[in-house]
């Protein structure tokens, strides 16, 4: 257990208990958010070899921590006062217990075998899987068995490092997990007198005007809590993955065709990207084409909803979604599609989202991976804007990212930077075998990708 550095410059009131908000316990069915980067291999110190390094990333993340505290806490479950019935409160309890450091070794691995081509499908877990710690666990596990709601592994390869970090989707969405990976690299790249730029995280949680406070959970045990788990086993979790990269001259040139195609429409570089997706799992599908198409996004509250700090370290993020036909998808192209994706986003609405605050205590609702997903439907995780490839831990940038098994679906894409920079984009889809096979076999698609 890697426990927090005290930080001078923090005040010494700190939280000892925070209540989780609607967005927070909305996350407690998901599994564990897992992310990791691909180092070069790192000089070695002369008489210490590796150890140095495993030591100095064990002691920067202490100091990281020392920072982002409570995510070295515990879930605490208390009896709720909810008149209707019974009812459980769930919080993060701030005991500083630490979080877990595993310092692994696959010496016949190198950097190569990690690194997925855009041709190159690999069958999820195989290896990557290994590289993460507490794969498997939701976020209801740790209220039940108090796991740790953090865990780091570093896996020295034979050519490089993988660098890994797993954290419960129950305290924190993929900015704050990002700013937890990032303030640990530049602590560790900087060292221990080295000044930080990274901002302070705000742990405070953000609660809607009159909400009661803590949200009670109309359960009377915690295990009560719907979590559909993975099952590798069945039929329908059997899937593969890809890494497509996307160049940023291809990326502008799909911006540039979806605008064109829908005039007076203001489409992302990201939507169009999307919407490029969409049309070439339509197609990798073969579906018919009345058959119902979903495509669901996460559209970030920060800078959306006042009072919503940019450095705020808990889930901030709701989801839209856009439907079609498939046959739509195919024949109205690509602006068409990305329109769709343009107003799913822009119908995300901040009185709206209070209300869904305000109600979710008399009908809550949780996100699960489904136990039988459709063959339809799409959803994507992740962001282009998240700095993966700035975590240089003080010997070189990632030569890549990867994300773990957790969460994914037939359907998921996660976004990435791309690794070249300057506009460039990287999506990892899951799909079945054999529509992954058609998808990077279609010409029209895989033209815009890094070859």
């Amino acid at each position: 257990m890697v426990l927090p550095e005290p930080v001078k410059s923090l005040p010494p009131e700190r939280e000892t208990t925070i209540d989780l908000t609607t967005w927070d316990l909305s996350m407690i069915s998901l599994e564990y958010n897992q992310k990791g980067i691909l180092l070069p291999k790192p000089p070695t110190t002369a008489g210490q070899g590796h150890h140095a390094v495993v030591e100095r990333l064990a002691s920067s993340l202490a100091r990281a921590l020392g920072r982002f505290y409570p995510y070295a806490g515990r879930l605490a479950v208390t009896p709720g006062s909810n008149a209707g019935g019974e009812s459980i409160v769930i919080s993060l309890c701030c005991s500083m217990e630490g979080a877990e450091f595993v310092h692994a070794v696959a010496p016949g691995v190198t950097v190569a075998d990690v690194i997925s081509t855009p041709l190159r499908l690999r069958t999820p877990g195989v290896q990557v899987r290994s590289f993460f710690s507490l794969d498997g666990l939701h976020g209801v596990d740790a209220a039940v068995g108090s796991h740790p709601l953090l865990a780091a592994q570093v896996t020295e390869l034979a050519d490089g490092f993988f660098v890994a970090m797993s954290l419960s989707h129950v305290v924190a969405d993929g900015t704050a997990f990002w700013h937890l990976f990032n303030t640990w690299s530049e602590i560790s790249r900087r060292g221990c007198d080295g000044a930080i730029s990274s901002p302070l995280p705000v742990h405070r949680r953000w609660f809607l005007d009159g909400c009661p406070v803590p949200v009670p959970l109309p359960f009377s045990r915690q295990e009560d809590i719907p979590v559909n788990r993975r099952t590798d086993e069945h039929p329908s979790s059997v899937k593969e993955e890809c890494f497509l990269n996307f160049p940023a001259e291809m990326i502008k040139k799909l911006k540039a065709k979806a605008n064109a195609e829908m005039p007076g429409t203001s489409i992302s570089s990201l939507q169009a990207l999307l919407a490029h997706l969409w049309i070439a799992v339509c197609r990798a599908r073969r579906l018919a084409p009345d058959q119902r198409t979903a495509y669901v996004l996460a559209v970030g509250c920060r800078g959306r909803v006042d009072g919503l700090p940019a450095a705020y370290a808990g889930n901030a993020v709701a989801r839209v979604e856009a439907v079609s036909t498939a046959g739509e998808i195919l024949e109205r192209g690509l602006g068409w599609a990305a329109s769709l994706l343009n107003r799913a986003v822009a119908s995300f609405d901040v009185a709206s989202e209070r209300g869904r605050h305000a109600s979710w205590r008399q009908r809550p609702s949780f996100l699960r991976v489904p136990s039988r997903p459709t063959a339809t439907a799409m959803m994507v995780g992740g962001s282009p804007w998240f700095d993966a490839y700035g975590n240089d831990f003080g010997w070189g940038r990632p030569v890549g990212v990867q994300s773990g098994p957790a969460n994914k679906m037939d359907g998921t894409a996660t976004a990435f930077e791309g690794r070249s920079g300057g506009g460039s984009m990287a999506l990892e889809v899951c799909l079945p075998p054999e529509v992954l096979a058609r998808l990077v076999a279609d010409e029209e698609f895989m033209r815009h990708t890094a070859q």
